[in-house]
């Protein structure tokens, strides 16, 4: 793939569109040049394999007079990438040269001459100062992927050499440096129409970057562009929408995405910067769905626990609920009542949620009986992590305020309860939580992507993610 994987992230560029991102990723020079690596290692498999048509000509030669030639079965013997470049182009694209590259292979030989002397036999040919620089540029194709051509191209031969075997060579021989400037002449047309079909190979790859990615059955996120790259001397930086949908139904947040500017870093191949904003519009997408609620049941309940969800436990503290509903066991009903807000401070994630709590007592024929509405406010610390090509956490408690909504079984002291909801939210709710948490969410892709080195900083407003990166074959 070699640095196709890189390219495709300067690919998706709305000329229309002019908001802030999401979701920001700098390529960096130590990036670029493993993306060269992997270029080199690509391009010279596929010089390899390059299909050399047969080549013949005439020439005339003293003291035997027109000799007509013909050279065929040429194969690659050995192809020497010795020295090459990759630069960024302001405004145009990446730019790869490579210097000094040699090739060698060998064939078969046929001529005739005097028009009835025929003679045969194999030759060597070494191509050696072997110059090619082109530029590649990326566009969008019509799903919103990226595909990729060259531009412009050049290539150059200092020297083709060959020696002819077998057969009257040393008469051969004599001609070798018309033979070789032909073959010189050729080998250099050859060379950009090769470097274009294997650029033209790297489409395929392409179409594995996750412009949406699937994240649940409630939602996905995209990462298409919403602005043109900023190419550098020595970083390509690019802003990614970062945003979460509900599956099926786009609907934007009553909130934006606010600007913000990374730190200047180099120690890592690649980095990405991930808003408050891209988090936020995840929890407005769950609440959206519903998905931020959680009915809870007695066997939820550690088994060890003196507190049961039962009318004979809050019958203690609430008299009137074991006197109307005697022997009944209960069912709590979590919900968000509003769309949860996720602030990033340096070190710290927190996120403050606005819930309502039904209580139900369980009547013999299932019927659901409300008891009281209590209204949660509640506030989680975040650890964030990174998992794989995804982005987990978990969260912690680390206050709650609980006040009456409605109650359907007279008066009481709310601040009665806070122990047992307390408990509730710590064994049943967090727990719940943590583990949808802890499958993560996609982070953008590009192919057999895999990321190693990988640290997390939360800054203000933002987290910040260093790493390198390993593509697989």
């Amino acid at each position: 793939m070699f640095f196709s994987c890189w390219l495709a992230l300067g690919a998706l560029i709305p000329a229309t569109l002019s908001i802030n991102p999401g979701v920001k990723v700098e390529l960096t020079r130590k990036g670029l040049e493993y993306g060269r690596q992997l270029g080199m290692v690509s391009i010279q498999r596929k010089l390899k394999t390059i299909k050399i048509p047969d080549f013949s000509g005439s020439q005339s030669v003293a003291p035997i007079g027109k000799v007509q030639y013909s050279l065929s079965n040429m194969q690659i013997d050995n192809v020497q990438l010795p020295q090459s470049a990759l630069d960024l182009v302001p405004g145009s694209g990446v730019r790869l040269s490579i210097s000094n590259a040699f090739i060698s292979l060998h064939g078969n030989w046929r001529v005739k001459y005097l028009k009835i002397i025929k003679d045969s036999g194999t030759f060597d040919l070494k191509v050696s100062g072997l110059s090619i620089t082109t530029t590649i540029a990326t566009k969008s194709d019509e799903t919103g992927r990226p595909v990729v051509s060259t531009v412009n191209c050049s290539a150059t031969v200092n020297s083709a050499t060959i020696k002819f075997h077998h057969g009257a060579s040393w008469l051969y021989n004599l001609f070798k440096k018309f033979v070789s400037k032909a073959l010189r002449q050729a080998m250099e047309k050859k060379m950009c129409p090769l470097v274009a079909n294997a650029v033209n190979d790297m489409n395929p790859y392409l179409k594995t970057l996750n412009v949406v990615a699937k994240v649940d059955q409630y939602a996905e996120i995209e990462y298409s562009m919403v602005s043109s790259p900023t190419i550098a001397n020595s970083s390509v930086d690019l802003s990614l929408k970062g945003e979460f949908y509900n599956i099926g139904k786009h609907q934007e947040p009553p909130f934006s995405p606010t600007a913000f500017s990374m730190p200047p870093e180099v120690n890592n191949m690649l980095y990405i910067g991930l808003s408050a904003f891209t988090t936020n519009s995840a929890a407005f997408v769950y609440n959206k769905a519903g998905a931020l609620s959680l009915y809870i049941t007695d066997d939820m309940l550690p088994k060890s626990s003196p507190i049961r969800l039962n009318t004979r436990t809050f019958g203690v503290v609430i008299p009137q609920i074991a006197k109307l509903f005697p022997g009944l066991m209960m069912k709590l009903l979590v919900k968000t009542v509003k769309t949860p807000v996720i602030t990033f401070e340096p070190s710290n994630v927190t996120v403050q949620a606005t819930a309502s709590v039904t209580a139900y007592a369980i009547q013999s024929n299932g019927t659901l009986t409300p008891l009281f509405v209590l209204n949660l406010d509640a506030s989680v610390s975040a650890q964030v992590f990174v998992s794989g090509m995804r982005l987990a956490g978990a969260v912690t408690l680390n206050n709650m305020e609980l006040t009456l909504g409605t109650s359907y079984v007279g008066e009481f002291q709310v601040k009665a309860l806070h122990s047992i909801f307390q408990m509730v939210l710590k064994v049943v709710v967090i727990p719940k939580l943590n583990a949808q948490l802890a499958k993560g969410y996609p982070l953008p892709t590009l192919g057999k992507m895999k990321l190693v080195n990988t640290q997390l900083q939360v800054l203000k407003d933002y987290m910040l993610i260093g790493t390198d990166v390993q593509f697989k074959d």
